[in-house]
């Protein structure tokens, strides 16, 4: 087991609720497919329950924990473990492999919107992440019930599913919000190129901000010709309108801005 510790004392037990249940743990882990074939990154390995589950699943895992305590604990727990890369540290200031890799974690909820455009926006070798959050978190990034400048900024690169419901009492301690399994995974090909991925957020950013909404980038026509062409619905409104009809209209944009 190889270690890469990080001076940094810091303690954030008390943002964390661990799922402490085999029975669930091995139920999340089966959803997921991870296999023998996978490299898994666990977020916040806690006390090292799910990283005991990742271990007798997947061919490599590589385990953070920020806090010095339950990290020296993991590390007496799997000192004999070859297949475990374990890193005291912050997830967020660590450098991602080179290689594919899948993430599964049950990350703290106060800093699930920096893991996640941690891992939407490296340049990296991720396949997939399966992340315990909290589940207003995850339908702000799946778009539900309508889709947030969260979720349109990563749908041209990730999808985005709840895949399975967690009760309180799953976790100790019980959190005082509700929990879901987010899955994201990358899409293969994405709906827009790298290049134009700044442009597409800064369309995104002034629909949502601008008093008329999509109407201040775009005439009523060119809206509705395009919608047409694509066979999409045209009766439309910021707040309403689908990904399919944002993404329409971004391509217009790039056409007349």
């Amino acid at each position: 087991m190889s270690k890469n510790k990080y001076s940094r004392p810091v303690c954030i037990r008390d943002s964390q609720n661990f799922l402490t249940s085999s029975a669930v743990i091995d139920r999340i882990i089966n959803i997921s497919g991870l296999s023998s074939r996978d490299h898994a990154i666990e977020i916040g390995a806690g006390k090292g329950h799910i990283t005991k589950k990742l271990l007798g699943r997947c061919a490599e895992v590589t385990a953070y924990e920020i806090d010095r305590e339950l990290y020296n604990t993991i590390e007496t727990k799997f000192k004999d473990s070859a297949k475990l890369k374990l890193i005291c540290g912050d997830f967020l200031q660590c450098e991602l492999p080179g290689t594919p890799y899948k993430v599964f974690a049950n990350i703290p909820f106060n800093r699930t919107t920096d893991i996640i455009k941690k891992l939407a926006n490296a340049e990296t070798a991720l396949e997939e992440a399966w992340l315990v959050v909290e589940k207003g978190a995850a339908k702000r990034f799946a778009g539900l019930p309508r889709e947030s400048t969260q979720s349109l900024m990563l749908k041209p690169f990730f999808d985005f599913e709840i895949k399975y419901y967690f009760r309180r009492e799953d976790f100790h301690p019980a959190p005082s919000v509700d929990a879901v399994l987010l899955r994201m995974v990358k899409k293969r090909t994405p709906d827009i190129a790298a290049a134009d991925r700044y442009l597409y957020n800064r369309f995104i950013s002034a629909c949502f901000s601008h008093p008329k909404g999509i109407y201040g980038l775009l005439t009523k026509r060119q809206i509705q010709v395009a919608l047409k062409l694509d066979k999409l619905s045209c009766d439309i409104s910021s707040k309403e309108m689908l990904y399919v009809q944002w993404l329409c209209l971004f391509r217009c944009w790039l056409k007349f801005k």
